[in-house]
């Protein structure tokens, strides 16, 4: 039995688990030539073909998926042999972690993460990738991003892991003096004024617009839409338009300074849910855990009040 090591071990379970060659190499950062020879490897190593074609794709043999819960565990069982010791030498590492989040978690979180993960391992450095609008679930399988943050509508693969950092619900931000405060807010006085939209992707319609038609029959109008929360925030006291904003948002801005004020929606609205999401092969990887661990806890502080999730 020492035709092999862990190492390839490692290999066989990528394999089985993606059943693609050019799809293992890309989550194992290594060229599809080097993933090809490993796969000749253990199959001489096994005496199986481990992936047989089946059409225009791949599978994994019966022989792969039979061992394949023995393989992810017995990796595992191997990874945690040095938790403790990789632990003990954070002060010694310099890892690179690169987190892929909006302006408004890299504004709230960026500094107070830092600066906590550094009382661990001071060398550390992290690196905010940006939001773009293919989801994350490929970054986060071929290791080009160790964490995702994102919010209840992001669509995930179901083997990503998630854990809810903190829950908000959106406030209406608006001048002072604004005409919609001379009475109490309500669907109908909503409408009868024009609204800026959030997003990346360009999507002008949501949650809001969803209530106020399947609930009250009504419509609001879209004058604009904006990529990221802060876009308008100092603009808005020019201006009777209004702008939805998380209770995040509002916590950093100086409402008195710019002349601004807030009021509730009238509405039941979902409660927008923050998470943070890791590929299931980083479960027991000691350093990342201790990253998503630090950062569950300086949510709590940051978001303290915000129910965070369990």
């Amino acid at each position: 039995m020492r035709r092999y090591d862990l190492d390839l071990l490692r290999y066989l379970q990528v394999l089985v688990e993606e059943e693609s060659v050019s799809a293992a190499a890309r989550r194992m950062q290594v060229s599809e030539p080097a993933m090809s020879r490993q796969l000749a490897k253990l199959r001489k190593v096994f005496a199986d073909p481990i992936l047989v074609q089946s059409g225009r794709r791949m599978t994994a043999s019966s022989f792969a998926i039979n061992i394949l819960t023995r393989v992810q565990d017995t990796v595992r069982a191997a990874d945690s042999l040095v938790e403790t010791q990789a632990l003990a030498d954070l002060a010694n590492m310099a890892p690179r972690f690169t987190i892929r989040a909006n302006d408004l978690i890299v504004s709230s979180l960026g500094l107070p993460l830092l600066r906590t993960l550094r009382q661990g391992c001071p060398k550390c450095e992290i690196v905010f990738a940006p939001e773009v609008d293919d989801p994350a679930s490929d970054p986060l399988r071929y290791n080009s991003i160790d964490l995702y943050i994102g919010a209840t509508m992001d669509a995930l693969k179901p083997e990503i892991r998630r854990q809810t950092l903190f829950r908000d619900i959106m406030h209406g931000l608006v001048r002072q003096g604004h005409p919609i405060l001379a009475q109490p807010v309500t669907p109908q006085s909503m409408v009868l004024y024009e609204y800026i939209s959030v997003s990346r992707r360009g999507r002008a319609r949501g949650p809001i617009d969803w209530a106020l038609r399947d609930h009250h029959g009504l419509e609001r109008r879209i004058a604009m839409v904006v990529p990221t929360y802060h876009a308008m925030v100092e603009s808005m006291c020019h201006t009777d338009l209004i702008l939805p904003l998380p209770g995040i948002v509002l916590d950093h801005i100086s409402m008195e300074a710019l002349g601004l004020t807030t009021f509730e929606f009238p509405l039941s609205l979902p409660r927008i849910e923050s998470f943070q999401a890791w590929h299931p092969r980083q479960d027991t990887d000691p350093v990342h855990r201790w990253l998503r661990e630090t950062l569950f806890q300086v949510s709590k502080q940051v978001f303290a009040g915000k129910t965070p999730g369990p």
